[in-house]
């Protein structure tokens, strides 16, 4: 019972710790240099030194939780840090003057204890339910413990009689309450995932409103208009775009000083320009304006680039002292990412003609948002290192662009729907290479069918049918002559669809995500009539077969 009421204290304090920014910033940090693993290790290691304060007494030992703290460290920070808090634990047990008769065991056990928890993080770093490896490693640990203190602790009668008497309640309270902290650690990635989802949802709909804006070119009309959106839609203090050398614009908190035309204000902003990496800047100081009275304490520059030459910076400000955190820097560089594309973009005239012609509406009804910001960071990827590629990759975004804007047209050709979809799989093809391959097989049949019939259907095969399937697989188009009609085949080998789903796709009453389907097969029963439209086959585990049935014409009929 006395072990219970620690391991509730215990309990409280890893509550309290994860509610704190530096233990949050140390837990979510990507990248855990000597610094961050030299805190954890004290963090951890101090956790266990607590356990060993507020241990019970037992025969001339100390029955403890101090195997949570390390085991934990371990999994969380790796190896290193597992030893470490081990090591910081396992001394202080052996040197404090209630070590008793297992004070050297004790010690030795934390220490490996700590190691055992770093060597399993290897193999639960990416897998699910961390809580039950929490448990189940820290019942190894703690038997291992058990094993030392036998073979260590003197006499042996002695050390026989206590582990009988302790191994049961410290195995079991040690492995739940390791259970209990991992699950409060993963609430904090969950709690971070969600934040993160809503921010990527947030640039999304902002991508949606100033990527239209964007292809006007980098002026400060432009950027003004860009500026309001994004102060209007984000929670950040203020928001502000300059070139090389002057401010732009600057909207929100500081606009009475940092003042369009002025001098670039902040030590931070010349940094990005300099070194062309975002800077945070986490303090007044750093964000470096020497203005009397300014608000402005923290902020993320995001410098922002058009062919590898550097125009400019984006920033977010916030009024709080470290109030920029890692999904801020995410939101800053996906923006920016998409502004510096986007103006590469409106570099290419023909391109540019095409997004002049095209109402936003269109844009918005058309494209969708996920894919359009996939393509342009993978377009943004390969700048730098495939330049080539990069070009090829934004001359197929301009013929998607194209297409998907041409829909004003009652009916496109069956070419013109292969060269869309051919458009679509270049660009997919760069993200997710050899998983996807794409065959078609059309011959010589010509048709004309609604615009943006067959590559939704593609995009479907290869979301979820191939992409869910370790290995990815083949989507084949294909085209024949079956009596008095034309049957076009979008097959893919993936994962299939349940039986009772494939049936209810086509059927709007019971269908909540065949949107798509439903719309195509709409349209082409609308188009030639109920007897023409989609038909869907599946086979879960061997793929999904679509075919598109319309009539067959003359040849005459389809120049």
């Amino acid at each position: 019972m006395s072990l219970i009421n620690n391991l509730g204290l215990g309990i409280i304090l890893a509550l309290v710790l994860s509610k704190t920014k530096f233990f949050k910033s140390l837990i979510l940090n990507r990248r855990i240099g000597a610094v961050e693993k030299i805190a954890l290790c004290c963090i951890f290691g101090s956790l266990g030194i607590m356990a060993t304060y507020t241990g019970v007494p037992v025969k001339g030992a100390l029955a403890n939780f101090r195997a949570i703290g390390v085991v934990v460290g371990g999994m969380l920070g790796g190896f290193w840090v597992g030893l470490g808090a081990g090591l910081l634990a396992g001394i202080h047990r052996w040197a404090i003057d209630i070590g008793g008769f297992t004070a050297v065991a004790c010690a030795i056990a934390t220490v490996l204890e700590g190691a055992i928890g770093g060597i399993a993080a290897r193999y639960v770093k990416n897998s699910s339910y961390k809580w039950l490896k929490a448990f189940m490693v820290t019942v190894l640990s703690q038997m291992v413990q058990m094993a030392i203190i036998l073979v260590v602790a003197k006499p042996f009668e002695q050390a026989l009689d206590l582990v009988k008497l302790i191994a049961l309640p410290m195995i079991t309270i040690n492995s739940i309450g390791s259970a209990l902290f991992m699950l409060i650690i993963e609430g904090i990635f969950a709690e971070q995932q969600r934040i993160g989802a809503s921010k990527a949802h947030l640039a999304l709909r902002i991508a949606n409103k100033t990527l239209p804006i964007m292809r006007n070119g980098f002026n400060e009309v432009t950027l003004e208009k860009v500026a309001k959106i994004i102060l209007s839609m984000t929670g950040v203090a203020a928001v502000a775009f300059t070139d090389k050398s002057k401010i732009l614009v600057h909207l929100g908190a500081g606009a009475d000083h940092h003042k369009p035309n002025n001098n670039i204000l902040t030590d931070a902003t010349r940094k990005a320009l300099q070194t062309r990496k975002y800077q945070v800047a986490s303090n007044h100081s750093e964000v470096g304006c020497r203005h009397d009275g300014c608000r402005l304490n923290s902020a993320v520059i995001v410098p922002l680039f058009v062919r590898k030459e550097i125009i400019g910076t984006m920033k977010l400000y916030s009024e709080e002292t470290n109030g920029i955190d890692e999904v801020d820097i995410e939101l800053a560089q996906g923006l920016a990412h998409l502004f510096s594309t986007q103006m590469e973009l409106s570099i290419i005239d023909e391109q540019a003609r095409l997004l002049e012609k095209a109402e936003l509406k269109a844009l918005q009804a058309q494209i969708n948002p996920h894919f359009l910001f996939n393509a342009i960071n993978t377009i943004v990827s390969f700048c730098r290192t495939k330049p080539d590629e990069a070009r090829s990759l934004l001359i197929h975004l301009g013929d998607f662009f194209r297409k998907n804007l041409n829909t004003i047209k009652d009916f496109v050709s069956l070419n013109d729907e292969i060269e869309h979809i051919k458009s679509y799989v270049a660009i997919e093809k760069a993200r997710f290479g050899d998983k996807l391959k794409v065959e078609y097989d059309i011959g010589n049949i010509k048709c004309k069918i609604p615009p943006l019939t067959l590559q939704p259907l593609v995009e479907n095969a290869i979301k979820h049918g191939l992409l869910g399937k370790a290995g990815g697989g083949i989507v084949k188009v294909s085209a024949f002559y079956h009596k008095d009609e034309i049957r076009i085949l979008v097959e893919d080998n993936g994962i299939g669809i349940e039986e009772g789903k494939c049936k209810n796709l086509l059927k709007p009453e019971e269908s909540n995500k065949g949107i798509a389907l439903l719309n195509i097969n709409s349209r082409l029963k609308n188009a030639f009539g109920n007897a023409y439209g989609l038909e869907i086959k599946s086979k879960p585990g061997y793929g999904t077969t679509v075919c598109v049935r319309v009539p067959a014409v003359k040849r005459s009929e389809v120049a």
